[in-house]
């Protein structure tokens, strides 16, 4: 899933690329892309981008007094092209949601991989309309959020670290790789209750917070939209590393399965050198 360093990645390139152009044609591919209905889709259509933003993992292209919202959800991504087909796309079973054509040529297409569909385009006059963007938390790496605004967001917490860092609610655009990198960075188990924090800790942790997406952005910077997948993944310390050494100890890193998704650490720089249980072996050995 694209998370905060690599949304914020495509902001840049789509905000050199997009203000100042005329948005032509906005042509749904997948029936189940488009979450609203008034204004129209084409309501977009002959207006000019004036802004592109970022609003946790959401996309906002600002267009005459509208917004296109987008979430890329779990498989989707944004694919840019200088030169678009002439024919439009048919609606079919690829990947191919959504296609923006812009005036003059190339435009941008929004596609998904998988049989889930959850990429999600929404057209209003305000961001806050948006169910998801309304209740987005601050923004991790925005100026005014310093330690003390992680500690209050923090407050009153009685839950684990890891499921808190994803809360997005809590703080916007970190997801499950992400607060596996940081975890790693602040040497701190997923496991840990929040409410268990020591001042200590919760300095260390809101420091690689900052540190590791601070990183990962630049590391991101100024890369075609193409890229960003395959750098996502090679600047990972634990995150889809099972099995492989921890570059920081050598120690194997470890996996925790879950229903849907899973968390990779590192027991010696984590937890003491103790493996997590795995719910999932678990039950096998029953």
């Amino acid at each position: 899933m694209p998370e905060l360093p690599e949304v914020e990645a495509l902001r840049e390139f789509l905000d050199a690329r997009l203000v100042g152009r005329r948005i032509e044609r906005v042509l749904p591919v997948a029936i189940s892309v488009l979450k609203t209905y008034d204004p129209p889709l084409s309501a977009v259509e002959g207006t000019e981008v004036a802004a592109v933003q970022r609003r946790g993992k959401w996309l906002d292209i600002t267009t005459g007094d509208l917004h296109l919202v987008a979430h890329l959800a779990r498989a989707g991504w944004l694919q840019w092209k200088d030169e678009l087909p002439a024919q439009p796309p048919r609606p079919g079973k690829g990947p191919l949601a959504l296609r923006t054509v812009l005036a003059g040529g190339g435009g941008f297409d929004l596609t998904e991989a998988g049989t889930t569909k959850r990429l999600a385009v929404h057209v209003v006059r305000d961001p806050a309309e948006v169910p998801g963007v309304a209740r987005l938390g601050p923004d991790p790496l925005s100026d005014d959020f310093d330690r003390a605004a992680f500690a209050r967001v923090l407050e009153g917490e009685r839950r684990q670290i890891k499921g808190a860092l994803r809360d997005q609610s809590l703080i916007a655009g970190i997801g499950n790789a992400y607060s596996d990198e940081i975890l790693h960075a602040a040497r701190m188990s997923p496991f840990k209750p929040v409410q268990n924090l020591s001042g200590e800790e919760t300095d260390t942790l809101y420091e690689a917070l900052r540190t590791t997406l601070a990183e990962a952005v630049e590391r991101s910077r100024g890369l075609a939209a193409g890229r960003l997948k395959s750098e996502k993944k090679s600047g990972m310390r634990v995150h889809g590393r099972t099995g492989r050494p921890c570059p920081v100890c050598g120690d194997t890193v470890r996996e925790v399965a879950f229903s849907d998704s899973s968390l990779q650490y590192c027991p010696t720089c984590q937890t003491g050198g103790r493996p997590l249980a795995d719910r999932r072996l678990s039950r096998l050995l029953k």
